[in-house]
């Protein structure tokens, strides 16, 4: 998890800095999206899939085809056209099954049959018309949604150091921020 962790900092900045530093017009025979999705879809769906697995967060029946639910989706999710909106909205729930893996395991410590529910529920959500913010590129709330973003990013870390001893604060603390993010989506999404 904290290498997951690491690779979540590093997506929040490496498309800035490849602006910054105009990539583009020194490598212009490569593709950096192309290769920022390959690492992205192995940070954000492969691996969070294969922990997911071996955490055996639901019933053993169900456990394997979850997964492949978490990666077909990904993969369908990573192929649709309009996935990011021209306002740097993300159109249905992002493949972000790393955080999902987190809360399963670290804040909610819910039943299987939850844990099986909620990953249910995020599967569906991803064809959902949602408005899910780019942190790093959101325009409506932006200060405060960098806030919510640099505190999770400060919780996520402390959270997995002090497992499996997360103090209640630390989790109500990761469910706020959470909630920040449902109410932002559900304002975004029906605001016009």
């Amino acid at each position: 998890m904290a290498w997951l962790l690491l690779a979540l900092f590093i997506d929040g900045i490496d498309g800035t800095l490849a602006r910054k530093f105009k990539v583009k017009k020194v490598l212009p025979n490569i593709n950096g999206k192309m290769i920022d999705n390959v690492i992205d879809f192995t940070t954000y769906a492969v691996i969070p899939a294969y922990f997911f697995y071996m955490a055996e967060l639901v019933n053993p029946f169900w456990n394997l085809p979850l997964t492949f639910l978490i990666l077909l989706v990904s993969a369908i999710y990573y192929g649709k056209a309009g996935m990011v909106s021209d306002d740097y909205y993300f159109i249905g729930f992002p493949v972000m099954w790393n955080v999902v893996v987190f809360y399963l395991i670290f804040i909610f410590n819910a039943a299987l049959w939850i844990n099986a529910a909620l990953v249910f529920i995020c599967a569906i959500l991803h064809f959902v018309p949602i408005k899910f913010a780019y942190p790093s590129r959101t325009t409506h709330l932006k200060n405060l949604t960098i806030i919510f973003t640099v505190l999770i990013l400060l919780i996520m870390p402390l959270a997995v150091w002090l497992y499996p001893l997360v103090p209640v604060w630390l989790r109500w603390a990761a469910i706020g921020n959470l909630a920040y993010f449902a109410i932002l989506a559900a304002f975004d999404t029906f605001r016009r």
